[in-house]
């Protein structure tokens, strides 16, 4: 979940390191460092808290050097301090290393080590890596490179790693083991790295992802040289980014949440553009068409995911149940890896994840292959892991998404599923030609819809200074509606820090209804629907308890705005298609509480966008 950021070539490293950091921040913002070459000599800066820290830090130092690695840290093994910041040193400051993964067998080496006569500062398992690629070149003589093969023979665990040495100043090593490096090719024979493209954007297009176990040697001037960690070459497979600087910027907007927000209008449009055809009926995803048979024949599907993926797979759920009748299964990625699951030939697993770098997703990836089934994958980020390692899938085209806390990415997600969907139904003729190009329609006019939402940002606002103290809150729905009650109350804890649940309409008596006073808002999406009449129902129940209900309704609605305190109104779609509508309210709702609670809302505290370990 840490960034990594590198830079070898003739320009200053440093200036190039702290705007790569900056980029990388959400990936973890405990602390800062760099390690800069210069005079013959390693030069490390490091500082708790978040890169500005480590900018005040660094401001009357010695910041010269054309090599260089940054690294903002979210922490594993060691507290957040500015000990356990990365770089780390080896023992004889020879060289520097930072680090992204867990090395699971850390301790056992570390004890070896010590027995050997070290001495570590940190409490990271990252310094004991480093302290062993040291005692191996001292011990066998051979270069930087081969010594951190051979170290990598010794460790268990994930890794994404870059290595600087004094006694080689023209090079940098990386390498990958389960989280993702990019090693970006400047047009001056220059070389940049990173955990992902967003710092590597503004200097070239041109990028090459690592697979696991490969090691990537850089020189600047020279050819890439990429090693697997058996010591055989490989040719790198150069790819073009297709990410735009100006989508890594606030433009104009105080958070990127909120600027995540408002992009979803062109999100989703941009999520089924080409991919549907009102005008002639038809819906393809073209990196699934080779699997359609596959899928709408196989025994089961399995979606796993973690977060708001997994949300946006309970979506899935309804609609691949509802539209196309084929039995899904929705799993915790982390769950059902250790669950010893009986999967065959006949299953189709579909992994979700926005930054396609998810660990227990990627596990869960393994284990399905391994088992032969059918691997698929949604995600966001183009050359991701999940991307490499399925054998089809759809990306979701919605542009980077910066903020912790995801939202354009869920109704991606939720698009695609939805465009899948309709394609497996039209496909086994579950839908009437009439339905089904009735859906097609709806789903276009989804994202000026998602618009009339977004246009009742002051009222969304005003409401959301009602409930800013409120200790706990309650979110309920119904159908597909009850995702999206989840996903709602992950997003009020994830960034106001508000303790909130969310349940199934009708399971609020089965123990929640406890809970329920006139200080306890409850949120209700409660949209026309076959289960309409039930959802009024439970509002009845908590009215009855003296609790707050803020209602997410259909446009012109009546009923339950007599009996809710506060009502939102989204325009009225087809049932499938609400929770793309409903979400959009719930969102603003939390933003703006978690601004008026003073919360700093693009980088929730202890969390990180891309989760890269177990």
């Amino acid at each position: 979940m840490c960034g990594i950021v590198g830079y070898i070539g003739d320009k200053d490293a440093y200036p190039i390191l702290i705007k790569g950091l900056k980029r990388l921040e959400y990936r973890g913002y405990d602390s800062a460092g760099v390690a800069l070459l210069s005079n013959n000599r390693i030069n490390v800066y490091k500082k708790q808290g978040k890169v500005a820290n480590l900018e005040d830090h660094a401001t009357d130092k010695d910041t010269s050097g054309n090599v260089g690695i940054g690294h903002t840290r979210w922490a594993t093994h060691g507290a957040p301090n500015d000990v356990n910041a990365h770089p780390h040193y080896s023992e004889s400051e020879n060289i520097a290393l930072i680090h992204n993964g867990i090395i699971e067998n850390y301790d056992s080496i570390k004890q070896e080590l010590i027995n050997k006569g070290y001495s570590f500062k940190s409490d990271t398992d990252t310094e004991v890596l480093c302290f062993l690629i040291d005692d191996i070149q001292k011990n066998t003589g051979v270069n930087i490179g081969e010594s951190v093969r051979l170290a990598l023979h010794h460790v268990v665990g994930a890794y994404a790693l870059v290595v600087m040495s004094k006694d080689d100043p023209g090079t940098l090593i990386a390498a990958r083991k389960s989280s993702p490096l990019v090693v970006g090719l400047g047009k001056d024979g220059d070389y940049y790295l990173a955990s992902d493209a967003t710092p590597i954007v503004e200097y070239t297009k041109k990028v090459v992802y690592l697979d696991d176990e490969e090691i990537a040697v850089v020189r600047p001037g020279e050819e890439l040289k990429i090693y697997g960690i058996d010591d055989i070459e490989k040719t790198p497979y150069i790819q073009e980014l297709e990410l735009h600087l100006e989508e890594l910027e606030k433009g104009g907007y105080d958070h990127f949440m909120l600027k995540e927000i408002h992009e979803q209008p062109r999100s989703i449009r941009d999520c089924f553009r080409g991919r549907l055809n009102t005008d002639s009926g038809w819906v393809s995803l073209g990196g699934i068409k080779e699997y359609e048979n596959k899928i709408a024949n196989a025994d089961r599907i399995i979606m796993v995911a973690c977060g708001t993926s997994w949300h946006a797979a309970l979506v899935g759920e309804y609609l691949f149940e509802d539209l196309a009748r084929i039995n899904v299964e929705v799993e915790y990625a982390s769950e059902f890896r250790y669950r010893n699951p009986i999967i065959t030939e006949n299953d189709v697993v579909i992994a979700i994840s926005q930054s396609g770098e998810t660990a227990d997703t990627l596990a869960a990836l393994e284990l399905a292959k391994s088992k032969g089934a059918t691997i698929l994958g949604i995600c966001n980020v183009v050359g991701s892991s999940i991307s490499r390692v399925t054998d089809a899938g759809s990306y979701t085209h919605a542009g980077p998404e910066i903020g912790v806390a995801s939202t354009k990415a869920f109704t991606a997600q939720v698009t695609v599923l939805t465009l899948m969907a309709l394609a497996l139904a039209h496909k086994k003729g579950t839908l009437s030609e009439t339905k089904f190009r009735t859906l097609l329609s709806e789903l276009e006019a989804i994202p000026e819809k998602v618009q009339k939402v977004l246009d009742e940002n002051d009222k969304i606002e005003f409401i959301s200074g009602q409930y800013k103290d409120a200790t706990n809150a309650l979110y309920l729905g119904r159908g597909n509606s009850f995702p999206v009650a989840l996903e709602g109350a992950l997003k009020l804890k994830e960034i106001s820090y508000i303790h909130a649940e969310g349940y199934p309409a009708a399971e609020m008596k089965h123990g929640p209804i406890a809970l329920i006073d006139e200080e306890m808002p409850v949120f209700v999406i409660a949209t026309k629907g076959t289960s309409y009449e039930k959802v009024v129902s439970n509002i009845q129940e908590v009215k009855a308890r003296k609790g707050k209900i803020i209602a997410i309704v259909t446009e012109g609605d009546t009923q339950v705005a007599e009996l809710a305190d506060h009502v939102i109104e989204i325009p009225e779609t087809d049932e499938h298609l609400v929770p793309l509508l409903a979400t959009i309210p719930l969102q603003l709702l939390s933003y703006h509480i978690a601004v008026m609670r003073g919360c700093n809302v693009d980088q929730p505290r202890n969390l990180a966008k891309s989760v890269t370990v177990e």
